[in-house]
């Protein structure tokens, strides 16, 4: 990984980290529902969806700082949908990133309600934790992006379909619409929001919200790859784990090497969009190349 990026990646992280940590410390609730849910957010994990929120403002050239409580926000709904995908009556895995699962150690009321809480605090993060120099008007703008990526359109009903796909072999175009609802969204939603807080042009809005279906639907693609051929000690949970529930994915409908190219054509796709952009272009296509080589 280029070192700029990775000082990027290692700099944000811990800067997202501190502020999503203390935000759930200082909730005046259950401390049994808050323990559940630093568990989950404290169990790792690249922090990329947040990470792309400040990317994108860096990008444009514009201060992180309003960023920061969006990039948290996400990060809270990615790390419900973990716990709820974790779940018996879902994927009912026992392991996630190398830990028991969140209802292993907590039971599964408490892993249903820290993450019933994660994705409502979550909006509280934008509506109350973003500088006051951000417009009402804007916020609402972010609030009703996140509600689209995550809701029904996006990030659960992708999860709906993705559960009514198994067991039963789907064509490509279908596999297609699970994986940008379920994947695809949540990133969108984190570009999106640092093009929105960074006051991009419309016109380049648009066009980042291509580049952002490539670059979640090469995620997913990689994800699928690692599922056959990653080590299970890096990914932190079973691999093989899609072939065994008889899964539709990338590789099985296109072939191990067909998915492959496949993932370097959403990538090229992605960079070549970014080439038409008036904003820095280094970071974001040496995220592309991230998202495409990584090992977990």
């Amino acid at each position: 990984m280029n070192s700029k990026l990775a000082e990027f990646l290692k700099t944000r992280k811990a800067v997202i980290e501190q502020r999503l940590f203390s935000y759930i410390q200082e909730l005046q609730a259950p401390s049994s529902l808050k323990q559940s849910m630093l568990y989950s957010l404290q169990a790792g994990g690249k922090r990329l969806r947040p990470i792309l929120v400040l990317a994108l403002l860096h990008a444009y050239r514009k201060k992180e700082a309003d960023g920061i409580p969006v990039g948290c926000a996400v990060e809270m709904i990615h790390t419900y949908s973990l716990i709820h995908d974790d779940l018996p009556c879902m994927d009912d895995d026992d392991l996630r990133r190398g830990k028991p699962t969140n209802h292993k150690i907590f039971g599964e009321a408490t892993a249903v309600l820290a993450g019933d809480a994660l994705l409502t605090e979550s909006f509280k993060m934008i509506t109350t934790s973003v500088s006051t120099e951000v417009s009402a008007e804007k916020r609402l703008k972010l609030v009703n992006e996140l509600i689209s990526a995550a809701g029904a359109e996006g990030m659960v009903g992708g999860q709906i379909l993705d559960m009514e796909a198994e067991s039963r072999q789907i064509s490509l175009e279908e596999l297609q619409s699970v994986h940008e609802g379920k994947t695809a969204k949540l990133l969108s939603f984190s570009v999106i929001a640092g093009a929105i807080l960074a006051d991009a042009p419309s016109k380049e809005i648009e066009k980042l919200r291509e580049f952002s279906y490539h670059i979640g639907v090469a995620f997913q693609i990689r994800d699928d790859i690692l599922d056959l051929e990653g080590s299970e000690a890096k990914i932190g949970k079973r691999t093989g784990s899609d072939m065994t529930n008889g899964k539709s994915t990338y590789p099985s409908l296109l072939s191990l090497e067909g998915a492959k190219q496949k993932l370097i054509e959403h990538i090229q796709e992605a960079k070549q969009i970014i080439s038409q952009l008036s904003l820095e272009k280094e970071l974001l296509c040496e995220f592309c190349d991230m998202i495409a080589d990584r090992d977990h």
